[in-house]
């Protein structure tokens, strides 16, 4: 099962109204990131990787071909370094996030991103008891409240008209 770190904007700590902002990174190899390096962290977002990996390839590259090395070991170079490209394309975006003042929430172990979305809203929510209007975080735990005991901030039941009860039964007790 797939890995995902959850990044909160802001440092200061996160609440409701930046949950749209969250962001779920995947651990792992990342196919795309292998084969459009570049494409993939302009995509992303990623410009000090970017600028990073642009220098390296280059200065890669001038080295090996300074070293009197052929094409065929060139290529084979670089298809390693989009190998490690890949494998580390996540952490490259951790990194940024990280760098933006970002901060790391939580990991959370789902099959999809939508079920991450889901277990780590569902964990991180509980542990949200401070929250003012949270309609959804109810505790279940105990009995629902009675009208009997005082200090409960119930009304009182409306008072029967004088004319009697308004409905099919016109008598409290009376026959059918």
């Amino acid at each position: 099962m797939p890995v995902y770190t959850v990044h909160a904007p802001s440092p200061a700590g996160a609440d409701l109204r930046a949950t749209d902002k969250f962001v779920f990174v995947r651990d792992g190899f990342h196919f795309w990131a292998m084969i459009f390096g570049p494409v993939w962290l302009l995509w992303n977002r990623l410009w000090l990787a970017l600028i990073g990996y642009l220098v390296f390839v280059a200065a890669f590259n001038a080295g090996l071909s300074g070293l009197g090395l052929g094409r065929g070991s060139i290529f084979f170079a670089d298809v390693i370094v989009a190998l490690l490209t890949g494998f580390e394309a996540s952490s490259l975006r951790r990194w940024t996030l990280s760098r933006g003042k970002w901060r790391q929430l939580d990991v959370v172990i789902a099959d999809d991103e939508d079920t991450a979305e889901r277990r780590f809203f569902e964990r991180w929510s509980k542990s949200q008891r401070g929250i003012v209007n949270d309609q959804w975080a109810v505790d279940r735990g105990g009995p629902p409240p009675t009208r009997n005991v005082p200090g409960q901030p119930f009304s009182n039941p409306p008072p029967i008209p004088a004319g009697g009860i308004i409905g099919l039964f016109p008598e409290p007790g009376g026959s059918r």
